[in-house]
């Protein structure tokens, strides 16, 4: 069932679906996110959530990568999430897929090491992205580690056209470096930090990584 909430499809247009995965891999997103799980150090036994997993193309590189670790996508688009199933299916591979908003994870607090997030941040309201980190930072263990890839903000480097086809300048403009940062910080993680830029086809990408600290239960109470 679909929700009955609005949200941007996983390729931003429902029509552009059954091509996003291949353009994206042709215009560099595999490599990006391969770098991002090389960047993330995870470890066998690991529990990991990719928010806005969208067709699922993060979780199965990551399972063909690291196959000890545990896996689940959510995304509230339906379409997308059909893909995501099929694709786990057909290499038989065990990953859980959910459907649902990033702001209201439907997991316990602490539930995971790791959590992802590649080319979705941007997709965000501004109202909703500081209520999504927050969700985020309640659903990681202590010492756990948030991870993100997504597109630079235009004052940083200038985007070009298929950027812009993708997603509208507006979304782009509130993606900077410092907006990223500050609303890290304002959801309690600490050592918020852009460790990493790459340049691809349709502009710079940036990965972030924040941490939880050893004991974020006096936080999680506020």
């Amino acid at each position: 069932m679909e929700s009955a909430r609005n949200y941007l499809p996983a390729a931003g247009h429902d029509w552009f679906l059954p091509l996003y995965d291949p353009i994206v891999k042709l215009l560099g997103g595999e490599a990006a996110r391969k770098e991002l799980l090389e960047r993330a150090g995870l470890r066998p036994g690991n529990r990991v959530l990719d928010i806005g997993c969208g067709t699922g193309t993060l979780a199965m590189q990551m399972k063909r990568l690291y196959p000890l670790v545990e896996i689940v996508g959510i995304d509230p688009d339906p379409k997308a999430l059909a893909r995501a199933k099929r694709k786990a299916a057909s290499a038989s591979a065990p990953v859980q897929f959910d459907q649902g908003f990033a702001d209201e994870l439907p997991y316990p607090e602490r539930s995971f090491d790791h959590v992802f997030s590649s080319f979705m941040f941007h997709h965000l309201p501004a109202d909703v992205k500081e209520i999504t980190l927050r969700e985020v930072r309640r659903v990681l263990k202590p010492r756990g580690a948030f991870h993100m890839l997504d597109f630079e903000g235009p004052e940083e480097r200038k985007h070009g056209w298929l950027a812009n086809f993708f997603h509208s300048n507006k979304r782009l403009h509130d993606n900077s470096e410092e907006r990223v940062l500050g609303l890290m910080k304002q959801a309690g993680f600490e050592n918020a930090q852009k460790v990493g830029r790459r340049t691809m086809l349709f502009g710079g990408v940036a990965y972030y990584r924040a941490a939880t600290n050893a004991d974020s239960s006096n936080y999680l109470n506020r």
